[in-house]
């Protein structure tokens, strides 16, 4: 199984195609997910509508995406539109198309035709996009940019969000009738920390999955690290559990899985907001501890490829791009880390 990327920065990230994933990865058994599962057998079926709402990393494009293979339509295309990251100017091209007399640009929507059209954060979609996007669900048409006649559009669409839409439409920034006509069914994914009973399947499935996929077979968590992963807060839910389980099956050790000095960190952020005399920035404290343990992983793919960096950025399903700006980003490129790769036996390719 190989995992999509984000083009824009090659992170290794819970982007797989869920058919390829375990029932255990995805569901795992708390009642809660049980729910979950139920839904998704119920809508599959039926083309209307879906909204499934979560915190970032609790694995909506994945739930959207196993909705659109159970459905009957699963031929057409699933074609994923990130709102947030929607240029400014030819939004709405990019969205609907654009029919001119000498170039025509095919559109995210007409892509999606007897398909999925999944948008993703749908709340940070433009106040003139929200209103276009009514009306394709109103009517199921749309209009391409300086285009010709409407044109009929037979696709489900998916909607997720971490936000509160209904707290964006007393603010005005979300429309209510969109909301309305997105909100047909609705799914809740818990969070992690909603669900700690599925963490030692979650984990399980994970580090054999990962084994096989690197070559790498592991033994299993003690039971003393399982407990404190299900203590553990879990802040990028399922998708922070999944990098942790990857770091822990390249460098083959329980303390790639950060869960003791996660939870320090959590307790020290505590004390800070109680106190005026201390500032906190929690950002910068998980953006240093993913840098550095990106770092370790980073140097062990290498050792383990004799120092090869495109078979190191295949191993870690990221672009060799992307490998060579996160080498430079961990400093592994100055004269101590270029020193640090050296004595592991790490060159140029």
């Amino acid at each position: 199984m190989s995992a999509p990327r984000d083009p824009a920065d090659g992170r290794i990230n819970l982007e797989t195609d869920s058919t390829d994933l375990p029932d255990s990865v995805l569901f795992g058994r708390s009642p809660l997910m049980r729910e979950v599962r139920h839904k998704v057998e119920r809508v599959a079926g039926a083309n209307v509508p879906v909204l499934i709402r979560g915190e970032s990393g609790t694995g909506k494009e994945l739930i959207a995406r196993l909705i659109h293979a159970r459905a009957p339509w699963a031929r057409g295309s699933f074609v994923k539109v990130n709102c947030p990251t929607l240029p400014g100017t030819p939004a709405e091209s990019e969205l609907f198309g654009y029919a001119g007399a000498n170039r025509t640009k095919l559109g995210r929507v007409e892509m999606a035709q007897k398909g999925t059209l999944f948008l993703d954060e749908i709340a940070e979609l433009q106040a003139g996009l929200q209103a276009r996007l009514l009306q394709l669900l109103q009517d199921g048409q749309f209009c391409p940019i300086i285009g010709p006649e409407n044109q009929r559009i037979d696709a489900r669409v998916i909607c997720a969000t971490n936000r509160d839409l209904e707290d964006q439409i007393r603010r005005g920034n979300f429309r209510q009738d969109l909301f309305y006509r997105i909100n047909v069914v609705n799914i809740y994914l818990p969070s992690l920390r909603e669900r700690r009973e599925d963490i030692p399947i979650i984990s399980d499935s994970l580090r054999l999955m990962y084994g096989e996929r690197f070559g790498r077979p592991t033994k299993a968590l003690s039971a003393r690290k399982l407990e404190m992963m299900q203590q553990y807060h879990w802040p990028g839910n399922i998708r922070e559990l999944e990098n942790s389980l990857k770091g822990y099956v390249i460098l083959g050790s329980e303390d790639a899985i950060r869960t003791e000095e996660g939870r320090r960190e959590a307790n020290f952020a505590v004390e800070a907001a109680t106190d005026n005399t201390l500032s906190f920035s929690l950002k910068k404290v998980t953006r240093e501890a993913v840098r550095a343990l990106e770092s370790k992983i980073i140097v062990k793919t290498l050792q383990a490829h004799n120092g090869n960096r495109r078979r190191a950025a295949s191993a870690l399903d990221i672009s060799y791009r992307a490998l060579l700006y996160k080498i430079k980003e961990a400093g592994l490129s100055t004269r101590k880390g270029a020193k640090t790769l050296h004595s592991a036996g790490i060159g140029d390719d």
